[in-house]
């Protein structure tokens, strides 16, 4: 039983926070208050959700079609796999005011463009045209913050809506949030793992453990005077430590000189390039054995464009070595014999593991294809091994990713990598969808696999907190290139230019985070 009979309310312009790990029944919750649970997997054998003196449990799903998107809508989770890949940014956020709101192509259009702007997408004129893919982690989740609030809805349920945002534009969200609630009377129903966010946000706070709510009060006692001791412990867990050591004189795993990755703009009848995205202009960057070099920057800086180009998955300039051989010009298929030592974790778990696969077989493929001499017997004891690692029951392998939390689909991910026993990982984002409590453990394992394996990372992520606790040497990118780079300590206790320093008052005092001057 994922849910066992909880109870909550929802004021109208109250917000209401539900915490708790991943599996905790957090948006098992939410997506039952819009019967949005897959049936027959799922069910409701009893309970009701009241709302302006209606039973959605009980009403026709006629009646539910009127309210969803329209009087209620949801913020969900994973953006890549909740838009539609083959439409564009314009005609998904358009259609559902030209469904409820009747609106004529144009005037969706400038309600378009005004939700887009409210959202920080940066030049939203060139974004309409754009389809989900073209967009980073961080734009695609704004986008789906823009299509909730299309329509001014009298309750907004947020799955970890700032989840994939970086510090700065997570605060401005936070605002543009509570600032439509305030203005509309809004009721919110805010659901996370960052508790840092509930104490600024929420107004009451719901405790979820094991499907049941544990603990439940004013945000500000909750803070104060947690009873429950899951509470006490979630309040408590927050990544710690320092990564090991650097060794100056350590090898170098990967490097890269003058790195450039230029898309070009096509315009006009004849599709001519008349301009170049820089996503990555001439950036130097060096990852050693045993070391991490942490990139952070806000949605669309270029920190995954670099670690693509690092690691050969998308075309770029400039001199790339791995291991002292250089890689930069390998074909695709020159480049085979080398996948199983530069491994990625990406940032979308849901997206990047196959929903035909149990993730037995997802962990196991690498090992079919990069060491085939393997048994089976063998190949499925190293799959118990790297689950064991990230903390999944061994036993859960013969079941399917959407029978996960967004937080374990994330560990499958980090499992398939680290099975490979790889030299260079590059980790984009790979504690963004995990709560609190299970971040520590995940900065845990990975400085005890890079002590262990001597592992060089690449950590990209906009979560400062982790990134100080896992890295060596920080890059701070915005707009493609370098604006700072440096030590942990230096970049984190003595930052120098202005933006940097916005990034980390946004990030360990988010209650008063400069924004002024920071574009989205």
């Amino acid at each position: 039983m994922a849910v066992k009979g909880i109870s909550f309310d929802i004021a109208k312009g109250e917000t209401v926070a539900l915490v708790g790990e991943s599996g905790s029944g957090k948006s098992v919750s939410a997506l039952s208050i819009l019967k949005l649970l897959p049936y027959p997997a799922a069910s409701h054998p009893g309970g009701s959700v009241m709302f302006g003196g209606q039973d959605l449990i009980a009403t026709s799903d006629d009646r539910l079609r009127g309210v969803r998107g329209n009087q209620i809508s949801m913020i969900f989770q994973e953006p890549m796999s909740s838009l539609n890949p083959l439409h564009t940014i314009e005609r998904q956020i358009g259609e559902v005011m030209k469904i409820h709101r009747g609106l004529r192509d144009r005037e969706a259009r400038v309600r378009t463009l005004e939700l887009l702007h409210q959202v920080g997408i940066r030049d939203p004129e060139k974004r309409l045209n754009a389809y989900p893919h073209q967009l980073s982690g961080g734009q695609r989740q704004r986008v789906m913050i823009a299509m909730a609030l299309a329509n001014e809805p009298d309750l907004l349920i947020a799955d970890e809506p700032t989840t994939a945002l970086d510090v700065t534009v997570q605060a401005q969200i936070l605002e543009l949030l509570k600032s439509l609630q305030s203005q509309r009377d809004m009721g919110l129903l805010f659901i996370t793992h960052d508790l840092g966010i509930v104490r600024r946000i929420a107004d009451r706070v719901c405790v979820m453990y094991r499907g049941e709510i544990v603990e439940t009060g004013p945000t500000a006692e909750i803070f104060a005077n947690p009873q429950h001791a899951y509470t006490k412990h979630l309040l408590a867990a927050e990544p710690k430590g320092r990564p090991p050591a650097a060794n100056a004189n350590a090898p170098a795993v990967m490097e890269g000189r003058d790195v450039k990755v230029w898309f070009p703009v096509r315009t006009g009848f004849m599709r001519r390039v008349t301009d170049h995205v820089k996503a990555v202009d001439g950036i130097d960057v060096t990852v050693r054995a045993g070391q991490t070099v942490g990139v952070v920057g806000e949605s669309g800086s270029g920190k995954t464009t670099l670690g693509l180009a690092l690691c050969r998955m998308i075309a770029s300039k400039g001199e790339i070595r791995f291991d002292g051989t250089r890689i930069d010009d390998r074909s695709l298929s020159a480049m085979r014999p080398l996948r199983d030592r530069i491994q990625i974790v990406f940032q979308d778990p849901f997206g990047s593991l196959s929903p035909r696969m149990p993730i037995g077989e997802i962990i196991s493929e690498g090992l079919l294809v990069h060491q085939p001499k393997l048994g089976a017997a063998e190949r499925d004891a190293r799959v118990v091994a790297a689950l064991e690692e990230v903390g999944l029951d061994p036993t859960t392998r013969f079941r399917y990713p959407h029978e996960f939390s967004g937080g374990q689909r994330q560990r499958v991910a980090i499992a398939r990598a680290m099975v490979l026993n790889p030299r260079f990982v590059m980790l984009d984002e790979p504690t963004s969808a995990l709560d609190m409590s299970v971040q520590a453990q995940v900065v845990d394992l990975l400085r005890d696999l890079q002590r262990k394996h001597d592992l060089a990372y690449l950590f990209i992520s906009h979560d400062l907190k982790v990134v100080r606790a896992l890295a060596n040497e920080v890059i701070v990118m915005r707009g493609g290139q370098v604006v700072e780079r440096g030590t942990s300590e230096e970049i984190f206790e003595r930052p120098k230019t202005d933006y940097t320093k916005a990034l980390m008052a946004a990030a360990f005092r988010i209650e008063a985070a400069p924004t002024e001057g920071i574009a989205p």
